[in-house]
């Protein structure tokens, strides 16, 4: 007997009678694997570069190809079926009852998948938002299956499960539009015109590009410091990522300090006055004696 015949017997017998061979299984599993990675390449391509020339969000268009990729698995698995001969009914007892198995033993594959799919309908977070989950911000670039990826501001990609997305305290800064608040603070030397400190930083943040005019920036006088008269300056940018928010701050502080220098306005730095008290006016002369030592 030769390799071919060997394929050719029987693996195992259904209750209804049906017979499956080496070969069938063998040649199934070929087919499932291959038909995987052309149905991720062909919902990429039809999302990618069909839906790429509409306005269609990045979120949708994740969903779109989820759909696609899934529905394409459905109907591989029908026709595996259909070439084994397993009747539906059959293989939704024994589907069902692996399912169990497999669910106590992938609780929290199956929880992240789930929430994947939540996160996706529900869009709390979108690609492409400023996220701060437990003290970490950055952009959001992927929400996949079992996990959401986010770049932080250097350039590092941290891999969050998408049950924990969900279930943590999340602060999403541009879900209802791409603005964000932020402010740069500054200290004045005493006896600056505060005034005239308030509209030279408020003329400074709105000379910026990105600085939206509504809603209006405000600057406070926050405090009378130890050695500054401190403002902060608040106002509402539009950005993509958080390095760009670092920029504009940046840059404010640049346009702050030109101003302010060709205003004659001066920034605080820490000082600290001493005061000596020599009962004995030969300890003085001792002391200037030592310096000329």
């Amino acid at each position: 007997m030769n390799l071919l015949d060997s394929l050719k017997t029987t693996a195992f017998t259904i209750s209804d009678g049906v017979e499956v061979s080496w070969l069938q299984i063998l040649s199934s599993i070929t087919f499932v694997i291959v038909a995987w990675y052309v149905s991720r390449l062909l919902a990429y391509l039809l999302v990618r570069k069909i839906l790429s020339k509409t306005k269609i969000s990045p979120d949708s268009k994740a969903i779109i190809q989820r759909v696609i990729f899934f529905s394409m698995i459905i109907l591989v698995v029908l026709s595996v079926l259909t070439y084994l001969g397993i009747p539906l009914a059959t293989f939704a007892f024994i589907s069902g009852a692996v399912a169990i198995g497999f669910g106590f033993g992938a609780k929290t594959i199956i929880e992240n998948f789930l929430s994947g799919w939540i996160l996706m309908s529900e869009r709390p977070i979108r690609i492409g938002d400023i996220i701060e989950l437990d003290g970490l911000l950055g952009v959001v670039i992927m929400i996949g299956n079992r996990s959401t990826q986010i770049r932080r501001n250097d350039g590092a990609h941290i891999i969050v499960p998408n049950s924990q997305v969900l279930e943590s305290r999340l602060v999403n800064w541009t879900l209802i539009d791409p603005y964000i608040r932020t402010s740069v603070r500054v200290g004045v030397a005493y006896g600056s015109d505060v005034t005239k400190v308030k509209q030279l930083l408020l003329e400074a943040v709105e000379s910026h590009e990105l600085v939206q005019k509504e809603p209006e920036s405000i600057i406070v006088f926050e405090d009378f410091a130890d050695s500054a008269l401190v403002f902060d300056a608040f106002f509402w940018v539009s950005v993509q990522t958080g390095k760009e928010l670092r920029i504009v701050r940046s840059e404010i502080r640049f346009l702050v300090e030109k101003i302010f220098r060709e205003n004659d306005v001066v920034i605080s730095f820490p000082q600290r006055d001493v005061h000596l008290n020599f009962a004995d006016p030969s300890q003085l002369k001792h002391l200037k004696g030592a310096d000329h030592e």
